[in-house]
């Protein structure tokens, strides 16, 4: 089920109806505020420094994201936090109700460019790419990034972008489920991507 291609799903989503019309509403006020959002806000930054000082590496601080999310680690729509012993991290924020969701992650992987393999969860157990099917680049705010269309674990039914930075591999990714349709997913990223402010870690 996880490796089905994205079209199959896209389907499925357009018979469901999706409700779009709310998050068009949404995507076009959110617009408007990010235009003026190029650093992490006050009241996120803490957290994403705190993040960055941990693994000792760049993280990226998402200055804007959905409505009604924060990007707060550690706030009310934080759902995921954690960091491996690699030094991987993994954050997610969610949304959920009456069978709708808005559900963005973000990693980093430093020290690491390629990308990492994961285990199906289907009865075969594959060791497969963690993020797979490229359809093209997606540049904004100086960052060039793949878009990948079929990708597992918490980015299973995600669109996700990957790119490197300073020897990392990094990822944002958003779940393509109502009330988004793939064309809202895709100006969601570019608007995420594009607001993306790089947290240093802070050296003692």
């Amino acid at each position: 089920m996880r490796t089905t291609p994205l079209l199959l799903l896209l389907a499925v989503l357009a018979l469901a109806g999706c409700g779009a019309s709310d998050s068009a509403q949404r995507l076009s006020k959110g617009e408007a505020a990010a235009s003026a959002a190029k650093k992490c806000p006050a009241a996120w930054q803490q957290s994403w420094q705190k993040l960055a000082n941990r693994i000792d590496a760049p993280v990226y601080c998402p200055s804007w994201v959905p409505d009604p999310l924060t990007g707060q680690i550690g706030g009310r729509w934080n759902n995921i936090d954690s960091v491996g012993r690699d030094r991987s991290y993994l954050i997610g924020f969610v949304w959920q109700e009456l069978g709708q969701e808005i559900h963005i992650n973000l990693r980093g992987y430093p020290g690491r460019t390629t990308i990492p393999t994961c285990t199906t969860g289907d009865r075969d157990q594959l060791e497969v790419p963690c993020f797979g099917d490229p359809h093209g680049t997606v540049r904004e705010h100086g960052i060039t990034a793949t878009m990948y269309t079929v990708n597992q674990d918490a980015d299973t039914w995600h669109v996700a972008l990957v790119w490197r930075y300073r020897g990392g591999l990094y990822t944002l990714s958003e779940h393509l489920a109502p009330p988004l349709s793939f064309s809202h997913v895709v100006r969601y990223l570019h608007q995420e991507l594009r607001n993306l402010v790089v947290v240093e870690p802070q050296t003692t």
